[in-house]
């Protein structure tokens, strides 16, 4: 911990200590399926066997070949090729197996297929029943905590990693409760076929899991409920969880000194909250890399947003502890990039606040001086994202020297509209910068749109009683970032705007109701691409 930071304890991180709320979290980071890859069939394994289609419908002779059943036995299931669809095969002994759809085969549909069958395995796990003498005996079903997945003869890296994201996250839970955690598929082995280079698979699935692994934390922080996850709590998450990583440091810094350095943003939000606010930098820094580039995450760190002032409306408010998304992603990002030991260096910040209502909350008409001087007339107290987040890239241009500055955020509504909800908006200032951002979202399974930075509108942020508006009338996503702009200096820059795909109300591919840790593994995949 640097000169200025603050010391937090890590008992209050995995509800060790503390008080009943957060005993009763689950622990943090959440346990994710194991999978190895094997080269041959192991028997008394429930198995997932694939079905593509055929010339003339699905081939369901393939699909029932390895079990030795009858092709009339796939039919009587109503079994079809369509992407992410399983039935549940019966065999002799009172075994069973699984079909599941996989389409034409490509590797972008294996994410929904992985998570498909980590679906059905707990749904087969549901199935147990308990016995007196061991409430833990689940009888057959307990054989679904281990299954092995067929792949088949084409299979490639691409597939291999995309079929591992789905089975490690497609039936990821987060529930805070007084009863005990349900049972859940352990383990998939995945079985490749003769010939095929088992290494370079393994390679690709230990990669895969760390991918996993980010988008699962960031589910886990974004998750946790704001009445345990205050900014002091956010911030000795990410400082616990750092601490074990060689090369990692971790700072903390508190209102005081937020208030020396002149961060008027973050202060203004977090000034209506009896939880004041903090700066949490993490820094990786590898061994032998002085030089090359530095890469600067920021993430917005809301851990709970009642709109301020500008009061949301009631319904849909409990969702804004999935606020700090935007934090929750740089900061995984930035411990997965650390374990892979990616030689590339890269720094984090998540300034973090509760946006609340009291005699001391900032008002609509107020002025805020930033961190290095520039002032903002506020105009709505619920856009408070752009204010936290105006702080921490100032600081970032001025105190890091960042070669790309890359931020991310819940930050706009009209995302929402303009993009739906499972693709993300992306502005730069730099070409190749987005381009590198659009790609590596790609190669991880995670959608991004360039949009566009129009100077048309680069006048509606500028201030009458201050240098710049905060809120002010046209396209919401657009002025947002036009702001944003406005702090940057002339660094390579890009703002990820996540409102719509960082979080989610029903299940598709990977994805599960709640937070759904997007960005986070665009952000490790893009620093991969800058040490290579």
């Amino acid at each position: 911990m640097r000169e200025g930071s603050q010391s937090v304890s890590d008992s209050s991180v995995f509800g060790s200590s503390r008080s009943p709320e957060q005993a009763a979290l689950p622990v943090i980071p959440t346990a994710l399926v194991e999978v190895d890859v094997v080269s041959r069939w192991r028997d008394g394994v429930p198995t997932a066997v694939p079905v593509f289609d055929g010339a003339s419908g699905p081939d369901l002779a393939a699909a029932a070949e390895p079990w030795g059943a009858d092709v009339s036995l796939l039919e009587a299931l109503g079994v079809t090729a369509s992407v992410g669809e399983v039935r549940t095969v019966p065999l002799p002994d009172g075994r069973f197996g699984w079909v599941v759809g996989a389409g034409s085969g490509e590797p972008g549909h294996w994410r929904a297929i992985g998570a498909s069958i980590a679906r059905a395995a707990r749904a087969k796990l549901g199935e147990g029943v308990a016995s007196d003498d061991d409430p833990a005996d689940l009888g057959d079903a307990a054989d679904a905590e281990y299954v092995q997945v067929l792949l088949p003869a084409d299979a490639g890296v691409e597939l291999v990693s995309a079929l591992t994201l789905g089975l490690s996250l497609g039936d990821y839970r987060f529930r805070v409760s007084a009863e005990p955690a349900a049972p859940r598929m352990r383990k998939a082995l995945l079985v490749v076929p003769g010939g095929a280079d088992a290494d370079a698979f393994r390679v690709a699935v230990a990669r895969a899991e760390e991918l996993a692994a980010a988008t699962s934390l960031t589910r886990d922080l974004a998750n946790a409920p704001s009445n345990v996850k205050n900014p002091a709590w956010l911030a000795g998450a990410g400082t616990a969880l750092a601490g074990p990583l060689q090369g990692v440091t971790a700072t903390v810094r508190d209102e005081k000194w937020l208030a020396d350095k002149g961060f008027g943003g973050v202060l203004a939000v977090g000034g209506g909250s009896v939880s004041p606010p903090r700066l949490l930098e993490l820094a990786w820094r590898p061994d032998g890399v002085k030089s090359g580039p530095h890469l600067v995450l920021v993430g917005k760190g809301i851990t709970f947003d009642t709109g301020g002032l500008s009061l949301k409306p009631a319904d849909g408010m409990h969702l804004m502890r999935t606020d700090m998304a935007g934090g929750g992603a740089v900061l995984s990002a930035l411990l997965s990039i650390a374990r892979l030991r990616l030689p590339v260096r890269v720094t984090a910040l998540v300034p973090s606040a509760e946006n609340h209502v009291s005699g001391s909350s900032y008002r609509p008409g107020d002025v805020v001086r930033h961190y290095g001087g520039k002032t903002t007339e506020v105009g709505n107290t619920d856009a408070e994202g752009r204010m936290v987040l105006a702080d921490a890239l100032a600081y970032a241009v001025d105190r890091l020297e960042p070669d790309y500055l890359v931020d991310v955020a819940t930050l706009t509504g009209a995302m929402k509209v303009a993009l739906g909800l499972r693709t993300g908006g992306l502005f730069s200032t730099d070409e190749r910068l987005g381009t590198a951002l659009r790609d590596a979202g790609e190669r991880v399974g995670e959608s991004w749109w360039p949009m566009p930075l129009l100077e048309d509108h680069a006048a509606d942020v500028r201030g009458e009683l201050a240098d710049v508006r905060q809120a002010p009338q046209g396209p919401g996503g657009i002025t947002a970032a036009l702001f944003l702009r406005e702090f940057i200096g002339d660094v390579p820059w890009a703002h990820l705007d996540i409102a719509g795909p960082g979080r989610a109300d029903k299940s598709y591919d990977e994805v599960v109701p709640g937070a759904t840790g997007f960005a986070a593994r665009t952000l490790v995949e893009l620093a991969a691409s800058l040490a290579a």
